[in-house]
């Protein structure tokens, strides 16, 4: 088969975008260089591997999971079902943070923590972005761990790693601290692929979604230093609640909150 009868093949079966992407990682290419080999004559063990992909995407495998990376501010990252798959809006919450960081600490050499990493998406990308600082990557799940320490070692990134409850008997301080944590609330209707394939524990923040960012807050006046910023990602009807929660455990501290380019509530920092 040509590459003209893959594309053709898959469009029949998925998203036209889709097909060509699968279609793209396979030949170790991107999806608008396929149009220079359509008549490029490919080998059976390419053909059979990407039909088996079609196939896993008609059947509600995320495109994520099937080509097992993804390109988050500019690093490729390994992701599959043991973490999160990271969204553009993360991505966000990383540009805004480092241009605080870069506002709030010049070029001093500060301590960052990323709580519930992941894949490592959020602390590595300020890891390469900020070179001087030091970064460590926490989460709770070891797979997850596994991840991470599989992308830092791809992308040559010198960071440290702990498992650990988020900041449960942490007794270190940090600069700033960021995280992504958990805050879908439990009976909240999500769609079929991210129920179905992401690891819950990366997904649901208990009945009000707000779990985790308790869980953190409680403790975060133990962990920070004298000028400090933290940086959550939250959904898009809890900027109150947590402005509240800021409020009970940090009186004292400014809150900022950012929308999402769709003009939904999505990032709060929290500084002195």
């Amino acid at each position: 088969m040509t590459v003209d009868d893959l594309i053709a093949y898959g469009k029949s079966k998925v998203h036209s975008d889709l097909a060509k992407m699968l279609l793209a990682d396979l030949l170790d290419m991107n999806s608008l260089e396929l149009f220079m080999i359509l008549d490029k004559e490919i080998e059976d063990r390419i053909v059979y591997e990407y039909k088996r992909r079609v196939s896993e995407l008609r059947e509600g495998r995320p495109i994520q999971y099937i080509i097992g990376n993804v390109n988050f501010f500019g690093n490729k990252l390994l992701v599959d079902e043991r973490v999160l798959i990271p969204r553009f809006e993360t991505e966000q919450l990383v540009e805004e943070t480092i241009n605080r960081i870069k506002t709030k600490f010049g070029d001093k050499e500060i301590s960052i923590i990323d709580l519930g990493t992941g894949s490592g998406a959020i602390g590595l990308t300020l890891k390469s972005k900020l070179p001087n600082v030091k970064v460590t990557l926490l989460d709770i799940s070891t797979d997850a761990l596994d991840v991470a320490k599989t992308n830092a070692d791809n992308l040559g990134l010198d960071v440290e790693f702990i498992h650990n409850d988020m900041l449960d008997n942490i007794n270190d301080k940090f600069d700033v601290i960021i995280s992504n944590p958990p805050y879908i609330r439990t009976n909240e209707k999500i769609e079929d692929i991210v129920r179905d394939n992401e690891p819950r524990i990366a997904l649901f923040g208990g009945e009000d979604g707000l779990d985790y960012y308790k869980q953190i807050l409680k403790e975060v006046s133990n962990n920070i230093k004298e000028n400090y910023l933290i940086a959550f990602e939250i959904g898009d009807l809890q900027r109150e609640a947590i402005t509240n929660l800021v409020k009970d455990y940090l009186p004292n501290a400014k809150v900022e909150c950012l929308k999402d380019l769709s003009n939904r509530d999505r990032m709060i920092f929290i500084y002195n």
